[in-house]
């Protein structure tokens, strides 16, 4: 892959920007408007050579603006492409079907991932997440209830929990 494409947006907790492929799967994606420091978290094999900028990238910059703005299903449907072992590339899958406004812990993350006693592997599949909001590490906390880590921020992730679950609307 030679090009990709980004666009960064608003956001009430700071710019967002998403890097895609020029089919519209989403790369990379995070609260910065540092698309460079972002494109070093993509897998190398995905990794694009060059970049040029949009205003707005149609369907996924949709989506982060309808997500922030209370649509929490919005981001649901967007494709990502990440690479990496199966482990990591099934426990991003898994990070998916985590519903808004209810997050679970690690050890709960390690269960559905089909490894138990793996919790920290579900912790570095977290860490290593490059599609921020789309695969939304976010909502994995520590078994104690606390926030655990975010590579975008403690603040971020507070914010991206307490809009889910206000936004949320039961099942």
């Amino acid at each position: 892959m030679s090009t990709a494409e980004y666009a960064t947006v608003p956001t009430p907790i700071g710019p967002f920007t998403v890097v895609t492929e020029p089919d519209g799967a989403v790369l990379a994606s995070g609260w910065t408007a540092d698309v460079e420091n972002l494109c070093g978290v993509v897998h190398p094999g995905l990794r694009p050579q060059s970049l040029r900028r949009f205003d707005a990238l149609g369907e996924v910059t949709t989506a982060v603006e309808r997500y922030h703005q209370g649509e929490m299903d919005a981001i649901d449907d967007i494709e990502v492409r990440q690479q990496s072992g199966p482990f990591l590339e099934h426990a991003w899958s898994v990070l998916r079907s985590v519903p808004a406004g209810e997050p679970i812990t690690y050890t709960a993350f390690a269960e559905r991932s089909g490894r138990p006693d793996a919790i920290r592997a579900a912790a570095n599949a977290c860490a290593r997440n490059a599609v921020a909001l789309f695969v939304p590490c976010h909502r994995i906390l520590r078994t104690d209830g606390s926030l655990g880590g975010f590579r975008w921020g403690l603040g971020c992730k507070r914010w991206l929990l307490s809009h889910e679950t206000r936004g949320r609307t039961p099942h």
